[in-house]
């Protein structure tokens, strides 16, 4: 394939889904200085609005979100609508001892990452699922 056969659109930006706003910045800062471009949500409703018309290199979401669509929803939706996404979801969590929670990342085999976490751990993990920044 050569390189004139897509289009210049830069790399595809990380799916952050998040409510509490402290949160999603820290989580962002450490993308951005990292390499990665980002897109917040700040629901789960909201993350499966922007999936179902945009193309991401993968979702990192809070297992916790407000308005009714968990972590797990959007799991559930990606694994339904968009299968490219499946092995590309992180979630964090500050609940993992949580019974939902722990058949969630059972169910889904996906990798989580432990709030409170360290930039490294993030980074970490998010080099390791989606691959290093372009």
């Amino acid at each position: 394939m050569s390189p004139s056969s897509s289009p210049a659109a830069g790399p595809l930006p990380i799916l952050v889904v998040e409510d509490e706003p402290a949160v999603m910045e820290f989580m962002r800062a450490a993308l951005e200085r990292s390499g990665y471009s980002t897109v917040a949500a700040a629901s789960g409703v909201e993350a499966l609005q922007l999936l179902a018309g945009g193309e991401y290199l993968g979702v990192i979401t809070d297992m916790r979100t407000p308005g009714g669509v968990s972590g797990a929803d959007v799991h559930a939706w990606i694994e339904a609508h968009r299968r490219d996404l499946v092995a590309r979801v992180i979630f964090v969590t500050g609940d993992t001892v949580n019974e939902d929670t722990a058949s969630v990342l059972l169910h889904t085999g996906a990798p989580c990452v432990e709030k409170p976490f360290r930039v490294q751990q993030l980074i970490g993990m998010v080099e390791k699922i989606f691959g290093k920044p372009q």
